[in-house]
């Protein structure tokens, strides 16, 4: 890339408030800017009406119902105070003082380019302008703007919802400056945490070119194969590492109008198109269309939600031979079987390639014509493999793209099968292979690098710089390691110790692997740790099979010496002779929002979901998050202040096993603190980030801190406010009688015991207390039936 100049973005208009509109107005909310969202008069308005709250309305009510839908567009409620709204017939002339215009109105050549003619009119010379069109060429939209227009103008397309899927497409115009693409794919990546690809101005662009092909050749495959729609879902959900929706319920999300007109498109618009024929509009999906049968906007799809003769839920799907509706049918396939056998993606994949029955058949056809529509659309939609698995990955949520995929099942491998079902490769495979590279990506150096088309030589994926992935990290010895951790040395003195238990559970090896990392790095002089990872999730907290195993047979002696070790092993992150800074992402339940808590800061990706979730299970938060409570309500105690709310505020959090939304949001429910956590945008930077905050802490003469022997707790006045508060849960109806029990627990903890009033208490007697009331709910046979019941389901039982 070029060298970028200076460009701040501090003001951002949209224009366009529907779903996508608002979506993306609210992101940009969400990293800290100053939005302002247009739309047009309200159709039915009077024409003499001048009240702007009338004038306004269309976008201010798409706003509102943005905030209410789920999941939230929003990191923190409070952030919609950064985004105004207006209407395109009075607010135009203030697009002058807006850094950055996107339009993101209905996909319509004709609307779009007199929408954008008007910006021509009132921008400022400089500022950027910006579509998120999904497949309407770039130079047609940029046709009859002015040059400084065309210069400063691309698309770039968001995939809805804007806050959660991370792909971000820059499509160049004929005129586009080098600098403003080169200032997108930065600034998509490090402001606003996106996966950022540079596609081209082709039809669907680079995500859904793929994606809707990889969709078409499923629909044809089940067909083909007699499969029933259910099954095919499982065979393409988290069996390949894609989400549960699989193949026809993300038919369904994503709206069959919506399908068939990028279908269509696509066939239209790219006539050269080899697969083309595969995107015909099978009849099946026709009858959908006809009968408005359009997914789950219309209530019905592939898949008809409806009840049975006694009342149940019962989610019928469409046979696609006689087009009815018929109640799930199981299809014991030997392929699901083995895949549900292996935990390691690649080598699931591999063995699911590998199989005989007709789960293998479509696996193997399916991925076959994957990996041979991807080769053909080098050079056409991108330069390189990367951004299409990019694209892959971070727009449609899979684990592995297609070229990925390619390298799990071997090289020859996805030759012969793309071979075996009619595909033509293109020349440049058979020229990697010729020249002796067998894989699309390698690990070399702590480097991940990819085959370069253009050097047919392996080079270092760019804009991988700033991430730290410890898969790349696997090739050099560790520093320590046990059955459940692994320390990576990530360079300049810090070291990251990496959860390795199934689900990144925290059990007995996790804990000693807190206590022995750290003193293996004080006694050999490192500089500091990162406590991360780079899984979908942090931890989803301690392992719950081994409580249940000692509770159920009583052994509270062994539980309470696990307790013991849980509570000593998250002081060791905080008492140790070099800071330790955590990096989450995903999931931070339990014991690993405890570990994060006891850390000296946190890197907290914004998509975290942090919580004490221990009282959903029957139990208060026995690893430290009880104490750290107490400790952290005394710490916001100010002289003559009234500390009753205070501590209110944090018992509820505790006993209602409050989850934050976003890592935002964790800063009002007390997990994380003010000038001391940070928040990072991009979750692929959080260790990065975290080790930058550990060489500032090491750099700034880090000392141990001593342990606290100072912390308000207020006895019985307390407990009276706190019980008080606990009876009206129940009377609300938000608390079973049970739940009052573990909330009374926590407010004993909270408030230091039965103490005749307020005092000074130490850490260790918090801890002490804390352990005694977690062991007392371990006994409760409501709390074995509700860990049980957490153990089955993955979900909490109130009882």
């Amino acid at each position: 890339m070029t060298s970028t100049p200076s460009r701040h973005i501090r003001r951002v208009a949209v224009l366009g408030s529907g779903v996508m509109g608002s979506g993306i107005a609210c992101h940009f909310a969400n990293v800290g800017l100053e939005v302002l969202m247009l739309d047009i008069l309200p159709r039915d308005m009077d024409a003499t009406e001048t009240r702007s709250a009338v004038r306004n309305s269309v976008a201010a009510q798409a706003l509102q119902a943005a905030i209410k839908s789920k999941p939230a567009p929003l990191y923190d409620k409070d952030f919609v105070k950064r985004i105004t709204v207006g209407n395109f017939t009075d607010d135009m002339e203030q697009l002058g003082d807006y850094d950055w215009i996107i339009e993101v109105v209905v996909e319509r050549l004709d609307i779009k380019q007199k929408v954008l003619k008007q910006v021509d009119e009132v921008r400022r010379r400089g500022s950027l302008v910006t579509t998120n069109t999904s497949g309407i060429p770039i130079r047609m939209i940029q046709e009859g703007m002015s040059e400084d227009f065309r210069q400063h103008f691309c698309g770039t397309h968001f995939f809805n919802p804007a806050r959660y899927l991370r792909l971000f497409e820059i499509i160049p115009g004929p005129d586009t400056k080098e600098e403003v693409l080169d200032f997108f794919m930065r600034y998509g990546q490090l402001y606003l945490g996106k996966t950022t690809v540079m596609a081209k101005d082709t039809p669907a662009f680079i995500g859904n070119r793929i994606g809707v092909f990889s969709l078409s050749k499923s629909y044809q495959l089940t067909d083909d194969l007699g499969l029933r729609i259910e099954t095919v879902d499982k065979l393409t959900g988290p069996a390949l590492g894609r989400p549960k929706t699989g193949t026809f319920r993300l038919g369904d999300l994503v709206g069959h109008d919506t399908g068939a007109h990028v279908m269509t498109g696509i066939r239209e618009n790219a006539p050269d198109d080899e697969a083309s024929a595969v995107m015909e509009i099978p009849q099946y999906y026709q009858f959908l269309l006809d009968n408005d049968f359009l997914g789950n906007k219309s209530g019905q799809g592939f898949y008809k939600k409806t009840t049975d003769d006694e009342g149940n839920r019962v989610i019928l799907g469409l046979n696609l031979k006689t087009l009815e509706y018929e109640a799930p049918q199981r299809e014991d396939l030997p392929s699901l079987k083995t895949a549900k056998q292996i935990d390691d993606l690649p080598r699931r994949v591999q063995a699911l390639f590998k199989a005989e029955d007709k789960g293998g058949e479509f696996v193997r056809r399916m991925l076959a014509g994957l990996f041979a529509y991807s080769a053909n659309r080098i050079p056409e939609i991108s330069d390189n493999i990367y951004s299409i698995d990019d694209a892959m990955r971070a727009g449609y949520a899979w684990k592995m793209g297609p070229f990925e995929y390619w390298d799990a099942v071997g090289l020859q491998a996805g030759i012969d099968a793309a071979e075996a079902d009619g595909a033509t490769l293109p020349q440049w495979v058979k020229d990697m292979q010729s020249a002796g590279h067998d894989t699309f990506y390698k690990r070399e150096d702590g480097k991940l690098k990819y085959y370069d088309l253009e050097s047919q030589s392996y080079k270092v994926k760019p804009g991988t710089e700033a991430f730290i992935i410890l898969d790349n990290y696997r090739e050099q010895t560790p520093v320590y390691q046990n059955s459940e951790v692994t320390l990576h040395d990530i360079g300049d003195g810090v070291a990251c110790l990496e959860f390795t238990s199934a689900h990144n559970s925290i059990g007995e090896g996790v804990l000693r692997g807190y206590q022995e990392a750290i003193t293996k790095l004080e006694e050999e002089g490192w500089r500091g740790m990162v406590l991360g990872n780079n899984a979908d999730n942090f931890s989803v907290g301690a392992n719950l099979m081994l409580i249940a195993q000692l509770a159920y047979q009583q052994e509270f002696d062994e539980l309470n010496q696990a307790v013991n070790l849980f509570q000593q092993s998250v002081m060791r992150l905080r008492y140790s002779a070099i800071p330790v800074v955590a990096a989450t992402q995903g999931y931070v339940f339990g014991g690993g929002c405890e570990s994060l808590m006891h850390c000296d800061a946190g890197a907290v990706a914004a998509e975290s979901y942090i919580g004490l979730v221990e009282a959903g299970i029957g139990v208060i938060p026995g690893g430290g998050g009880t104490k750290e409570f107490a400790l952290r309500a005394s710490d916001s105690f100010f002289e003559g202040d009234v500390m009753i709310p205070t501590l209110i505020d944090r018992f509820k959090t505790v006993a209602m096993a409050s989850v934050s939304t976003s890592g935002y949001e964790a800063y009002n429910y007390g997990y994380l603190i003010e000038g001391r956590d940070k928040i990072v945008v991009n979750k692929d930077r959080n260790i990065t980030e975290a080790k930058s905050m550990v060489l500032d802490l090491a750099n700034d003469g880090y000392t141990m801190p001593r342990q606290r022997d100072d912390i308000t707790v207020l006895g019985r006045g307390g407990l009276a406010a706190l019980y008080a508060a606990a009876n009206e849960l129940q009377k609300g109806h938000f608390a079973s009688a049970h739940d009052i029990k573990i909330a009374k627990k926590i407010a004993w903890v909270l408030c230091g015991g039965d103490l005749t009033g307020t005092q000074q208490v130490s850490e260790q007697y918090l801890l002490d207390i804390e352990r005694e009331a977690f062991l007392s709910l371990c006994g409760e046979q409501k709390t074995l039936e509700r860990i049980q019941h957490m153990l089955q389901t993955n979900k909490p039982l109130r009882n």
